[in-house]
């Protein structure tokens, strides 16, 4: 039997475990965004969130962000051990937060007894099965309530259990629980969503289509009515780098994104081509992250080797201030508005990582009516049109590379140009737009709330988890002393 129609916009609470700055977290601020543009009452909780360190709108008011869940574990001990603390973190976040709804409902009495109530879980689904068996008993509201899951990539697909036998052996002894864990968390969603086609294929492969039930497909978007303009940036008057063409690489500094095929490609020029060209290597960098730090120093070795002038600026007046001899510039942590303004003066953006799961930069990049270059796999394969917003090419093939990076600098008219700019622009408003990704929100909260909550007998189970939690709470203890003794 069909539950009754929504009569007014749901309370969205969205749980995010870090709110960096990355795609994930981008997604994250743009749900919120386009559920708060409909009406909905929209609160993010999370575990982390450093203000000098994450999008404008999770700092300045925008959103209401909470911090919950932080202050009984770390998020890592000497960078180990953080799937099991990010779901220690996340049941703490989940306690925290049904609290609140309790003390919330005495304290407002009646007052929104009929309001839905609607949860997005994404990355870590730890709270999933909390949230699922006493959610009904701490919200005091008459209203529904259910939990959508939004699944960027299997966790246990990302876990790196690289190695020699051995240690592939006593990782995938450690990851086993947390790979079973992840499928069965989830399976006490609504309803779950993928961030593209590629990803949904490899959640069924993982979990199989009978747990998780029909997984639907939410594209992640940019807000197509924020403009970049230097003018916005502190320091930035004028026009960025007058005289130099630009080329832009925008991601995370880390090994899987292959940052270096850019520079290959871009060096493939040769020098005469070169000229009056730059190279901008830009994304997200944390200094607590060791990867960020090693990988920067490799990719500016790299540059060096092949005989280009290198430079690095954490600072938008001191990137604005280069030399003109400087062949790449290394842009850590770079801010929205700065990022924006590189786009709308660059000639193309260079796309790199393989497998991307969705890869919002290239949106991003086509919202500015810049044509992308990206590898021929993963979520550019449905965001890229060959030809029209783009070219796909093979990440092995350098020369490919350097073929379109000369193509677009010396071999397409102004007319070519424009009319790949305009092309670009209008699938990004049809598709990948924070109306766009609205609408389809809506939909997908509008079918899970006239439906069913779906079963989910997970009272044994759920016990088990806390066992089970337990247990690895203990041997991460024990192995903490042995190592603080050891030291």
């Amino acid at each position: 039997m069909a539950e009754k129609q929504r009569s007014k916009p749901a309370n969205i609470t969205i749980i995010h475990p870090d709110l960096g700055i990355g795609g994930a977290e981008r997604l994250i601020i743009d749900v919120a965004l386009a559920l708060q543009n409909t009406g909905h009452t929209v609160t993010i909780y999370t575990s982390h969130r450093d203000k000098s360190h994450c999008f404008e709108e999770a700092r300045d008011g925008t959103l209401d962000v909470r911090v919950r869940g932080d202050k009984y574990f770390p998020a890592s001990i000497g960078g180990r051990f953080v799937v099991l603390l990010a779901i220690l973190r996340q049941v703490c976040l989940a306690f925290e937060l049904l609290g609140e709804a309790a003390s919330a409902g005495r304290d407002n009495g009646a007052e929104d007894e009929e309001a839905d109530e609607v949860f997005i879980v994404d990355q870590v689904p730890a709270c999933v099965p909390i949230l699922k068996l006493l959610g009904p008993r701490f919200y005091k509201s008459s209203g529904r309530q259910r939990i959508l899951f939004y699944c960027h990539f299997p966790d246990q697909l990302l876990a790196r259990r690289g190695g020699g036998s051995l240690a592939r052996l006593v990782k995938g002894v450690y990851r086993y629980p947390f790979d079973w864990f992840e499928g069965w968390a989830m399976g006490g969603s609504d309803r779950v969503v993928a961030n593209s086609v590629f990803t949904r294929g490899v959640v069924g492969g993982v979990f199989g289509g009978e747990r998780l039930g029909v997984v639907r497909v939410v594209y992640p978007c940019v807000d197509t009515a924020r403009k970049g303009d230097v003018g916005e940036v502190e320091g930035g008057d004028g026009e960025v780098w007058e005289g130099k063409r630009i080329l832009l690489s925008v991601n995370r500094f880390e090994r899987k994104k292959d940052l270096g095929l850019a520079i290959r490609a871009f060096h493939g020029l040769g020098v005469e081509k070169r000229r009056g060209v730059r190279l901008v290597v830009a994304g997200g960098y944390d200094p607590r992250i060791t990867e960020n730090v090693q990988y920067h120093k490799e990719l500016d070795a790299l540059a060096t080797s092949l005989g280009l002038q290198t430079a690095t600026s954490k600072t938008v007046p001191s990137a604005l201030s280069i030399p003109d001899s400087i062949d790449v510039l290394f842009l850590p942590s770079v801010p929205s508005a700065f990022r924006d303004a590189l786009l709308a003066k660059s000639s193309l953006l260079l796309y790199t990582p393989v497998n991307e799961h969705f890869g919002i930069v290239p949106i991003e990049a086509m919202r500015a009516g810049i044509p992308v270059l990206a590898s021929n796999t993963g979520g550019p394969l449905e965001t890229i049109v060959e030809g029209e917003t783009g070219w796909l090419r093979d990440a092995t093939d350098v020369p490919a590379w350097t073929a379109v990076i000369e193509k677009v600098l010396y071999g397409m008219s102004a007319e070519e140009i424009k009319k790949m700019s305009v092309a670009a622009k209008e699938r990004v408003e049809a598709k990948f737009s924070l109306r766009a990704m609205g609408e389809k929100l809506e939909e997908e909260i509008g079918g899970m709330l006239s439906s069913e909550r779906r079963e989910f007998n997970g009272a044994q189970q759920i016990l088990l988890l806390l066992g089970v939690l337990g247990m690895g709470f203990a041997v991460f203890v024990a192995l903490v002393l042995a190592w603080v003794r050891s030291v």
